[in-house]
């Protein structure tokens, strides 16, 4: 087995069961603890597995939010295939609103050039991406901006959310569970997260598989405030299953 694959597997694993031991892991790939204690300091420097003794947590398992630039880097081809899903969203003119995350920022990209659009959004990676299109209006909310996520947030933002309304929110989360809806590590994120749900005539999620199962600080929305939620195909069957019967409409790619 490559590196490669091994770190994969590993990563893997630990989302799945909560935490890996090195020990353990050394035994299974036939390897020695320093090559997976490399593994795993490899893995923490992607931003994605967090070291403790004796082995390692996912970060979504600690609450901890990456930044930008490092959520943008995993698990990439999932991401592209939730965009492409979510396009059957779309109002064929209209608004959108485009939350502010990784996988709404592919989503972005994947918008098509022949339809008109307004556009509103508090993440300014997003606005400077569909800045130049000439058939979309862009709305870009005002206020502090979050150096870690790139997304205004607090009155400003919230003022303006007030006073409109779209035909489709397309919305991210840091964690999706039945027991405690959908949730995010930020106070102030979640705020406007839940104002730009209020705002929409129906609210999309796009999220990956990571997300299912996990909790964090601020609950913004619960499941009946969900239309649809597009995940890929590495979210677990009874999972899916079980959010669906919680309200929204699950799709699988």
């Amino acid at each position: 087995m490559y590196a490669e694959e091994r770190q994969q597997a590993i990563l893997e694993r630990a989302r799945a069961r909560g935490r890996v031991d090195v020990t353990a892991l050394a035994e299974e790939y036939s390897v020695t603890t320093e090559t997976i204690r490399r593994d795993l300091t490899f893995l923490e420097r992607h931003g994605v597995l967090r070291r403790v003794y004796g082995g390692a947590i996912p970060v979504e398992r600690l609450g901890f939010e990456p930044a930008l630039a490092t959520r943008e880097a995993v698990l990439t081809a999932e991401k592209k295939r939730i965009a492409k899903a979510a396009l059957e969203e779309l109002p064929d003119e209209g608004s959108i609103l485009l939350d502010a995350g990784s996988t709404t920022a592919r989503f972005a990209e994947e918008l098509p050039t022949d339809r008109e659009l307004t556009v509103v959004t508090h993440a300014v990676k997003i606005a400077l991406h569909l800045a130049t299109r000439p058939n979309i209006t862009l709305m870009l909310l005002g206020g502090r901006l979050r150096s870690r996520t790139l997304a205004t947030v607090d009155s400003w933002a919230l003022h303006a959310l007030s006073e409109i309304f779209v035909d489709v929110a397309f919305i991210g989360t840091n964690g999706i569970s039945v027991e405690r809806g959908l949730t995010t590590p930020d106070p102030a994120e979640a705020v406007i997260k839940r104002a730009a749900i209020a705002s929409s005539r129906r609210c999309v999620l796009l999220a990956d598989h990571t997300k299912v199962g996990n909790d964090h600080f601020t609950r913004f929305a619960e499941l009946k405030d969900i239309d649809t939620f597009i995940t890929d195909d590495g979210i677990d069957g009874a999972a899916a299953d079980e959010l669906a019967d919680a309200g929204p409409r699950v799709v699988k790619v």
